[in-house]
């Protein structure tokens, strides 16, 4: 890219009314967020034309997919925050380098992770919930989303490092292209080839490795930062920059894993209505949560630029309207969820009624609380890319890992089903309490921060 080039992309982040820069980056950010999330809806969808089995065992397959989602933030996040504020330094250099570094260590761990997932395949899906008549459906399934591992985490980085540049747009063109012709797909595999619920993973599987070519070409066109094998430097400098930026991320993903997998074993002793009335919620609120951090997202080039520029008012100008906006955002959908959860659970089985009622409720208590969310996401966000890690790591680990599991065994364990389906809602108002002062307590600390302290 071309130094006048550098410093008009400079000159606009950091000049341009903050509102108006956030909008232009959230749109193509929620967008890529909500393709992926229309992934996993997708196979949901067709699958739950089969059996409640097999919607089961879409479930517990998700929850291996946000363990190697975690992985992947924690790198794309880590070098992404970084690039971020090293362009708003002017150090093009070593953007380019923590680049490389971040992709090439996430390919050769989904390797390591997808030949380890085939070997020990059956007692893998034991642990994350799976009953013994929703494993002969899932085993399929988690055969090809395990091949596809390298490339689904790969492509993760890649977007995230072309959206901490600025270039978002770029990066829905790859991810789209893959969600487009998964939907596609589904159908044909699942149904007109009648591979079923294996169809289902294989669809997904070409999907994804799609996309990942995608975006790998994508990612130097323009202005962007190309991905190449000699910038690859896997120092210790470097690990811990990406581990600064990126833990949040791991933290949050990594128990939203560990939560699914506690809520499938929780569901399990109620049946396999139970788990595959959880995986559909889990689908359909997936779409807000994609929604609402995708909006964070277009916040978050805009926070490192300008926190990078020591342009501290913008920082805390921008955040505050992102979560004015999200809080109203979140408002409506989740009154919207609340009156239709009816007609919204029927979309995806239609047959089960046991399942019905079960999702049916605890689609409308996460409802609810939905709009709490908004705070809790642009905290995380605004404390992660101004690098104040450990408070970052807190309110990234409280919605879905330390408020989270809590809830859900101490209510199970007093109000059985019902407390399964409250669980999410007491964990949203535990993390809003929780998050407050310490958002608060950092924006006060910009007025002298040197952006080191955590």
């Amino acid at each position: 890219m071309s130094t006048s080039s550098q410093d008009e992309k400079y000159i606009r982040m950091t000049t341009e009314p903050v509102r108006k820069l956030v909008c232009e980056m959230a749109l193509p950010s929620i967008g890529s967020m909500l393709i992926t999330a229309f992934y996993n809806l997708a196979d949901t969808f067709f699958v739950g034309r089969i059996s409640t089995q097999a919607t089961g065992a879409i479930g517990i397959v998700f929850s291996y997919m946000a363990l190697i989602q975690a992985v992947s933030f924690f790198f794309g996040h880590g070098c992404g925050n970084y690039i971020s504020r090293a362009l708003g330094r002017k150090d093009r250099e070593n953007a380019q380098k923590m680049a490389a570094t971040g992709f090439f260590t996430v390919i050769f761990m989904g390797i390591v992770i997808a030949v380890m997932g085939i070997i020990f395949m059956k007692p893998l899906l034991h642990i994350l919930g799976a009953t013994d008549t929703i494993i002969p459906e899932a085993v399929g399934y988690f055969r090809y989303i395990l091949i596809a591992t390298p490339f689904i985490m790969g492509s993760f980085v890649i977007n995230n490092i072309m959206r901490m540049q600025g270039n978002a747009a770029m990066a829905v063109i790859g991810i789209s292209s893959g969600a487009v012709l998964n939907v596609v797909l589904d159908p044909v595999i699942i149904f007109g080839f009648n591979y079923g619920t294996a169809g289902a993973g294989l669809a997904t599987a070409i999907s994804q490795m799609v996309g990942f070519v995608l975006l790998f070409y994508l990612s130097g066109r323009k202005d962007g930062i190309k991905i190449k094998w000699r910038n690859y430097t896997p120092s210790v400098k470097n690990f811990v920059e990406i581990a600064a930026g990126g833990l949040p991320s791991l933290a949050r993903q990594g128990l939203a894993s560990v939560a699914a997998i506690c809520l499938n074993n929780a569901a399990k002793p109620f049946g396999d209505s139970a788990i595959a009335a959880f995986s559909v919620v889990s689908r359909v609120t997936t779409i807000a949560n994609s929604a609402i951090i995708g909006f964070g997202q277009g916040f978050q080039p805009v926070c490192g630029f300008n926190y990078g520029a020591l342009l501290y008012e913008r920082v805390k100008k921008a955040f505050w309207f992102c979560v004015r906006t999200a809080t109203a955002a979140m408002t409506v959908i989740g009154v919207g969820g609340y009156f239709f959860a009816d007609e919204i659970v029927r979309i995806f089985r239609r047959d089960d009624l046991l399942l019905i009622e079960i999702a049916v409720k605890a689609l409308r208590f996460q409802c609810i609380t939905l709009p709490l969310t908004g705070f809790v996401v642009m905290s995380n966000m605004f404390l992660q890319n101004t690098r104040k890690t450990v408070r970052a790591t807190v309110v990234a680990m409280a919605r879905q890992g330390i408020m989270f599991i809590p809830s859900l065994f101490l209510l199970s364990a007093y109000y059985g089903l019902t407390g399964i389906q409250l669980s999410q809602s007491a964990a949203d108002i535990l993390s809003l309490v929780l998050a407050i002062p310490l958002t608060i307590s950092a924006i006060k600390e910009m007025k002298t921060t040197d952006g080191l302290q955590v």
